[in-house]
């Protein structure tokens, strides 16, 4: 069975007026696309505010409730909406909808909520069970299929709940680990995710949406690109001497540079909605190339953090939540100017994060200040600009 996202060209003339109606519980993308958009506009500035001494009462505890939410807040928002999309597709079995993908999404706003209050277990309990919920979710319908391939996806949910949980065992001095351990096997996880889909939908997406295009997967540069990663992980876990560490993460930039190399971004360059996933995917051989400079005591630790999570993630979410929101409403796949400045604003925010601190350290709060304006800028004019497109019926009238 084909493994790739099925994203729908719109058929014929799409009709004059668009269906009435209220479409927002229909598919999985739709709740979590908005929620987690409209998060990120509002929660990085706050934090950015936090972090230069401009408020006063913080809106989240420290840069490890910052990574925290930006990993089982944002992240996996976006990523349990685009699988619970993708798995219907590739499994061709039902994923949530109505009151269960109601429920689900009242789950992910009540973790966020309670993480700013003083009832820790609380918030650990929702944040724990969230991504827990989802993962059954997705189990069902692949193993109903018997879709063997992408049963890995229930398990790298179930790996973010132990994540999540190591992070509030820590904060709630139950258990003595290091500060960031539960967020370092987050991050890993993430570029995994990343890593898999962008190999799945990249080449696809190029040779399709560019005039002659030939973008091509090498077997053992796949295996060596992904494999790289998972040994990373484990590393992580075993809390492996930093120049091993370094040396995988070396080894992975390298690997990951010549994957994307093949893809042949340079084609994509007058194709926005393409571009934009190439621009994001080169930030995952930078992350790890700052990793292992990072381990080796030569850059800051946070400089690769911040190249995975606001250019990584942050180029590849904007990218894929306006094409997936296009593709499944019927609309086509080209970006309009307003996609185009969202995805000028969230690249520029993660430019402006990583480089300036590095090249200017002085500028850093400067730095941090305009990369949080830029960053809500970005997901605040998708939020605004998809609301109603995420809320109403596909203009072809068909479900989902």
């Amino acid at each position: 069975m084909s493994t790739v996202i099925q994203i729908q060209e719109p058929l014929g003339r799409p009709p004059a007026a668009p269906p009435a109606g209220f479409a927002l519980w229909q598919l999985g993308f739709r709740p979590f696309y908005l929620l987690a958009s409209g998060f990120a506009a509002l929660s990085i500035p706050l934090w950015a505010l936090q972090y230069a001494g401009l408020l006063y009462t913080p809106y989240l505890q420290g840069p490890q409730w910052h990574a925290h939410e930006m990993l089982f807040g944002f992240a996996l928002a976006v990523i349990v909406g685009f699988l619970f999309t993708a798995v219907r597709n590739w499994s061709n079995q039902p994923t949530p909808t109505g009151l269960p993908l109601a429920a689900l999404a009242l789950l992910w706003l009540a973790a966020r909520v309670l993480v700013l209050t003083p009832y820790g277990w609380a918030a650990a309990a929702a944040n724990v069970a969230f991504p827990l919920a989802a993962a059954v979710a997705l189990a069902r319908p692949l193993w109903a299929a018997r879709n063997r391939r992408n049963y890995f996806f229930v398990g790298l949910l179930a790996l973010l709940a132990v994540a999540a949980l190591a992070v509030h065992l820590q904060g709630l001095g139950v258990l003595a680990l290091p500060s960031w351990a539960g967020i370092q096997l987050g991050l890993d996880v993430v570029l995994f995710l990343m890593a898999v889909m962008a190999g799945r939908v990249l080449p696809m997406f190029t040779n399709n949406g560019v005039r002659g295009a030939r973008a091509t997967r090498h077997p053992l540069l796949e295996k060596l690109a992904l494999g790289s990663v998972l040994v990373l992980l484990l590393a992580d876990l075993l809390r492996l001497p930093p120049p091993l560490l370094a040396a995988v993460a070396a080894f992975g930039a390298a690997a990951h540079l010549a994957r994307w190399l093949l893809w042949q971004p340079w084609t994509t360059l007058r194709t926005p909605i393409v571009w934009v996933l190439h621009a994001a995917y080169v930030w995952i051989p930078v992350h790890l190339a700052l990793r292992a400079a990072g381990l080796l005591g030569w850059l800051p630790a946070s400089a690769a953090a911040h190249a995975l999570m606001v250019g990584a993630a942050g180029g590849l979410i904007i990218g894929m939540m306006t094409r997936t929101a296009r593709g499944h409403t019927a609309r086509p796949l080209r970006a309009d100017r307003a996609d185009v400045a969202c995805y000028a604003l969230v690249l520029g925010a993660a430019l402006v994060r990583v480089a300036v601190p590095l090249l200017v350290p002085a500028w850093s709060v400067g730095a941090v200040l305009l990369s949080a304006v830029l960053w809500s800028a970005g997901f605040g004019l998708y939020a605004l600009r998809y609301a109603p497109i995420l809320s109403r019926p596909r203009l072809d009238g068909k479900p989902g």
